[in-house]
């Protein structure tokens, strides 16, 4: 039982997976590439049809045959592939409309077009002014047809209405739209030609189709200035850029028993209506061009992926619109220029000057713009789409300008603290030194100068001014009292030193002269401040400085050590070089008789 269960879903799953592939390759059908949705008011794909168009490695070209519903298109496609109706494209007789959405028949025409192998795919499109339709879905269902088909046939069962101009104006706008912007360059959508059609040839002579066309394109008179006629003229203002890319031609009644039509060979039929069918099919293989987007012609991969965008851009909007479409492709453009704009904007270091600043965003800005003109769809919808490129640009500029403030804030911070630091440092000198104070002054002065830039050097600047002046004047306020008062301590320690461990005269001398100068000057006019300005204290200062600080020797850095090593030396010439030497003194001013009497 379970076995026999197995071998039935194996042979199911067989049955199916051969259906799928006989229809798959049975190419020599219609096939549905858009169907509409249950709503009828969008479109969606089908993937049957577009497997067929995928498997085309050569360029494509399409051929689709559009107008209002009942007007015997189908049948026409079948005319001019050479089918049936009963082996073609379905042929209802019915009122309500057969076609629904799209169709392509898969087996494509082979023709050398310029010496290149073009396949061309005929489609059949569903009627317009149908039955339980919105116009909605009709438009979307126009400009589907228009921009993919290399050649657009507007069939009209017997003259040209104002409906049909309006509708076809939305194609022509398109095409003007995506059509080439500078002669000579590449295209983005290649126009397709426009071929009208009219069926039922009741002129008899009196005028050519091609002369009902232009008439019927001509203004209207509009001596009042109506509204609505002035509308209509636009209408044919638009239509007027199409020049020489349109074509009429005129079919008669194939037969008067319309019914039969599917059932008749072509010696039933009225013998104009197939030699005229003939030179229709003459006429558009000689028009036909394979499908262009950015100058490269489509293979069926890359054409599908196109029309999955264009019935993406077409979804999108309530109403399809030249604008609406114009927008959706060149969204991945906008995209590209912004990142264009980005890229070159990274290129410049933050922080950076406010000047420097506007212009890389002046410069990134054109580059971008540049770029966008250079590939952007359209002409003039495309204007909205560079306003909004303009507008994201501004906005990642404003970020910019955001970023660039905060990091120059915070290396102008970091610069500021870094010299208020070397300044408090500066302020406790163990060895006051001016020349120490005005070098580390200077140099972080220069420092902060040179890196600091941005929006935020000028409000630190007056900062740093401020600190900088303090800082000097606090210096310059305690730099005599502190060099007063260590020069007093020193000239006390240089006294004990000469006397009693190095036993020099002169150096105790010295430092008894400069103690009791310090002091007694100080007494005599009253103050420690008016040393300051005496010429000798002048040169005490001045001496001092150059024992002290020098590019080459800084000697409060090495004071410690230095100090160090002197007491060293003392402290070993005190204990060991006093043996050694006992009984000779430097002066003989210390060798005296009671001096040898106690050594004895």
């Amino acid at each position: 039982m379970q076995s026999s269960s197995r071998v039935a879903v194996f042979s199911i799953f067989i049955f199916l997976f051969g259906f799928g592939c006989s229809s798959i390759d049975n190419l020599n059908q219609a096939f549905p590439i858009i169907e509409p949705d249950p709503g009828h008011t969008k479109l969606r794909l089908s993937r049957e049809g577009l497997e067929a168009i995928e498997r085309i490695t050569t360029p494509i070209a399409a051929v689709a045959v559009i107008g209002p519903y009942r007007s015997g298109k189908s049948f026409l496609l079948n005319q001019l592939l050479s089918l049936s109706c009963y082996g073609g494209f379905g042929v209802g007789h019915m009122h309500d409309t057969k076609t629904k959405g799209i169709w392509v028949w898969g087996a494509p025409l082979e023709l050398d077009i310029d010496g290149v192998k073009t396949s061309v795919f005929y489609l059949d499109t569903e009627g317009f002014d149908g039955v339980g339709k919105s116009n909605v879905y009709d438009d979307r269902i126009f400009a589907l047809a228009s921009v993919l088909s290399s050649v657009l046939i507007y069939n009209l069962p017997e003259m040209v209405r104002e409906t049909d101009i309006s509708r076809l104006s939305f194609a022509v706008e398109l095409a003007d739209e995506f059509y080439g912007r500078v002669k000579g360059q590449d295209v983005a959508f290649e126009p397709a030609k426009l071929l009208w059609l009219i069926q039922r040839d009741f002129l008899l002579g009196k005028k050519s189709v091609q002369e009902m066309i232009d008439e019927a394109l001509r203004h209207v008179p509009n001596a009042d200035g109506d509204k609505n006629i002035d509308q209509v003229n636009q209408v044919r203002d638009s239509l007027a850029i199409m020049g020489t890319n349109n074509t009429a031609f005129s079919l008669p009644l194939p037969h008067h028993q319309r019914t039969r039509l599917c059932d008749m060979k072509d010696d039933e039929l009225d013998p104009i209506y197939v030699q005229k069918r003939e030179r229709l099919k003459e006429i558009v293989a000689s028009i036909i061009r394979p499908k262009m987007v950015q100058g490269k012609p489509l293979t069926g991969k890359e054409f599908v992926s196109f029309m999955e965008q264009i019935l993406e851009a077409l979804n999108k909007g309530r109403i399809p619109s030249t604008g609406s479409l114009v927008e959706f492709f060149n969204k991945g453009i906008l995209d590209y220029c912004l990142k264009v704009y980005i890229d070159r904007m990274g290129n410049l270091g933050l922080p950076a000057s406010e000047d420097s600043l506007q212009k890389a965003h002046e410069r990134s800005k054109d580059a971008a713009l540049n770029v966008f003109d250079e590939q952007h769809f359209g002409r003039r919808h495309a204007k909205r789409s560079s306003e909004k490129l303009v507008k994201e640009i501004e906005k990642v500029y404003k970020n910019y300008i955001l970023t660039n403030e905060c990091q120059s804030s915070k290396l102008c911070e970091a610069l500021y603290t870094n010299c208020e630091d070397k300044m408090d440092q500066l302020q406790a000198l163990r060895l006051p030194s001016m020349a120490k104070f005005n070098a580390g002054f200077l140099h972080c002065n220069q420092r902060f100068e040179r890196e600091c830039v941005g929006p935020s050097k000028t409000g630190y600047e007056l900062r740093m001014t401020k600190m900088l002046e303090k800082s000097k004047s606090l210096f310059i306020e305690q730099y005599n009292h502190r060099l007063f008062s260590w020069l007093v301590g020193f000239s006390l320690v240089m006294v004990i030193l000469g006397r009693f461990v190095i036993k020099f005269i002169l150096i105790e001398m010295g430092a008894w002269t400069l103690f009791i100068f310090l002091e007694t000057y100080t007494r005599l006019f009253w103050s420690p401040e008016s040393l300051y300005y005496s010429p000798v204290w002048h040169v005490i200062v001045a001496t001092w400085e150059t024992l002290v600080y020098s590019p080459i020797l800084d000697l409060d850095r090495f004071a410690i050590p230095l100090g160090t090593i002197a007491a060293i030396l003392v402290l070993y010439r005190r204990c060991y070089g006093s043996k050694k030497h006992s009984d000779h003194w430097l002066f003989p001013m210390f060798n005296n008789e009671k001096v040898r009497q106690r050594s004895e």
